[in-house]
């Protein structure tokens, strides 16, 4: 089942869904307070999330069934250590807000070590996030990364991670990792768009 929780104004996410039968979902900056209750939705396969209200990502751990997942907007992680425990994962998008790409602000993440635990991770998108030397190379330990984008890495970085390894520079092509939402399978059920306004 896929659900879409879309500019939702409510402070908590909503009581009335069935978390063991959904295995997409979409949350577009919506205003919850914390996604925690995001834990009980085991059998996701796509997570995408817009806006990520909490300070860790501690709350994806049991979501280990996830096989893609994208973050847009987490200004408050620093440790993506959590990632670690996703191993099935196999797309990984983390970006900062386009908004942000004027002030050339980024998040700064402890380190990129944790996504090179991931042993089925293919495709990876870090726009705006990065460590505090700003190297790729950690990742060059991926296992079986084959394609990548950057931003907000020195050209030099970008151009030495590639030239190191055998990952494709998806740059300036049509990435699996891209900008575009992934369509659930039709065997995953219908679609339900909850647009709630704040009581």
């Amino acid at each position: 089942m896929y659900v879409r929780l879309f500019r939702d104004e409510n402070r908590k996410m909503p009581e009335d869904l069935n978390p063991q039968a959904i295995t997409e979902l979409k949350i577009w900056h919506c205003k919850y307070r914390t996604l925690e209750p995001l834990k009980a939705f085991i059998n996701l396969r796509t997570l995408i999330i817009a806006t990520y209200p909490d300070d860790n990502l501690d709350l994806l751990i049991p979501l280990i069934n996830l096989r893609y997942l994208r973050i847009l907007h987490l200004p408050k992680v620093s440790d993506l250590s959590p990632l670690e425990h996703l191993k099935e994962l196999e797309t990984l998008s983390l970006e900062t807000l386009p908004s942000w790409d004027a002030s050339s602000k980024a998040t700064e993440v402890q380190s990129l070590n944790p996504i090179t635990k991931l042993p089925k991770l293919r495709h990876l998108q870090l726009f705006g996030v990065r460590p505090p030397d700003r190297s790729l190379m950690p990742l060059a330990e991926c296992p079986n990364l084959t394609t990548a984008r950057f931003h907000k890495y020195t050209k030099t970085e970008i151009k030495h991670f590639f030239e190191m390894t055998r990952i494709v520079d998806k740059a300036n092509q049509e990435a699996d990792c891209s900008n575009q939402d992934p369509k659930p399978p039709a065997s995953w059920g219908r679609d339900i768009v909850l647009k709630r306004m704040k009581h």
